[in-house]
């Protein structure tokens, strides 16, 4: 058998189709659906009970990152104070040295 005549069997993990691959270029040359509804398949209702509690998930994590934006620019803010405040105190002219100084 040659690399070219060399093709995978794969079975999809999500919907549990059947694929076979050509080795050499990677492309699907067979595709086969399954028969029956996918393994683990849910009922209209209690998929959008999910939807429903993922966006209220969803919600409250957008409102807490919005209200640590809100706390992060302050924080921010007062950094700064305090940096400009502590450079403004170190009225030091003198440059600092420089490595090629030093030896």
């Amino acid at each position: 058998m040659s690399k070219s005549d060399k093709r995978f069997n794969v079975r999809c993990p999500d919907c549990g189709s059947e694929l076979v691959i050509d080795a050499a270029t990677g492309e699907i040359l067979f595709h086969k659906q399954p028969k029956g509804p996918p393994a683990g398949g849910k009922d209209f209702d209690s998929l959008f009970s999910e939807m429903d509690s993922q966006r209220t998930r969803a919600e409250e994590v957008f409102e807490r990152e919005r209200a640590a934006q809100k706390d992060r620019s302050r924080l921010l803010e007062e950094k700064f104070e305090e940096a400009f405040r502590r450079a403004s105190e170190d009225d030091d002219d003198t440059p600092p040295p420089r490595p090629f100084d030093l030896d």
